[in-house]
């Protein structure tokens, strides 16, 4: 299996956690996303579900956060042809962001955690220990997605570029791209749910081109090899 196939397949899993995260987040987890519960309900409500927010964190920031790794290297490897310092500063963007990611996800877990012992142990401190840890991960990237949004336009920039994915995946990638980009602008947090939807349909399109094409260069290689010898 080569890189491409892969980059591919990572692609395919960060969509699928995308997809995961959107429906647990608007169905079990609701009133925790809706920002209706006071800081009292909100530990009350992580000690209450407390695996199923172990595993949607890390569905959402863990695994997507290795299977990013993965797919920036792939598209590196994939834009090699394109300018370098636009795709030089595109994989460095990529990488920082899942650096950001996997920061955030550890730190809403290990959170978690600490809060519960509070709660457990009747201090009444543990409402405000979670804001604080809240803020934490939100500034990390769980609050806003401008390096996710930053990574997302350039990569499709590079790749427009290079003409080595399709135009419209392009097109899209640096529309997403723009609406991660904004959502640092105060009262324009909304426009996240545009960029992780938009990029749940970029993420799933650009697995399976890599995938095919990753198919493909590997299907031309026996050929190729039995004409060198």
């Amino acid at each position: 299996m080569n890189m491409q196939r892969i980059g591919g397949w990572a692609a395919i899993v960060e969509a699928a956690a995308y997809g995961f995260g959107i429906a647990v987040a608007f169905s079990a987890l609701a009133a925790f996303m809706g920002g209706t519960l006071d800081p009292i309900e909100t530990v009350a409500f992580i000690v209450d579900h407390h695996s199923l927010l172990y595993v949607w964190n890390t569905v959402i920031y863990l695994l997507f956060g290795v299977a990013l790794v993965v797919l920036v290297i792939a598209l590196h490897q994939r834009l090699e042809g394109a300018s370098p310092g636009l795709v030089n500063t595109s994989s460095a963007f990529g990488l920082v962001w899942a650096g950001l990611v996997l920061a955030s996800g550890m730190v809403f877990n290990v959170g978690m955690d600490v809060v519960i012992d509070l709660h457990a142990a009747g201090d009444a401190g543990a409402a405000s220990t979670w804001i604080a840890i809240s803020a934490v991960q939100d500034g990390l990237g769980g609050g806003n997605e401008l390096v996710g949004g930053v990574w997302t336009l350039l990569v499709s920039w590079a790749a427009l570029r290079a003409k080595v994915l399709p135009r419209g995946l392009n097109g899209l990638g640096m529309i997403v791209g723009g609406a991660g980009i904004v959502t640092i602008l105060p009262g324009a947090a909304a426009l996240g749910i545009v960029f992780g939807l938009g990029q749940l349909v970029w993420f799933a399109w650009l697995g399976v081109v890599m995938i095919r094409s990753g198919v493909a260069t590997a299907g031309r290689r026996p050929s190729v090899e039995a004409g060198a010898a």
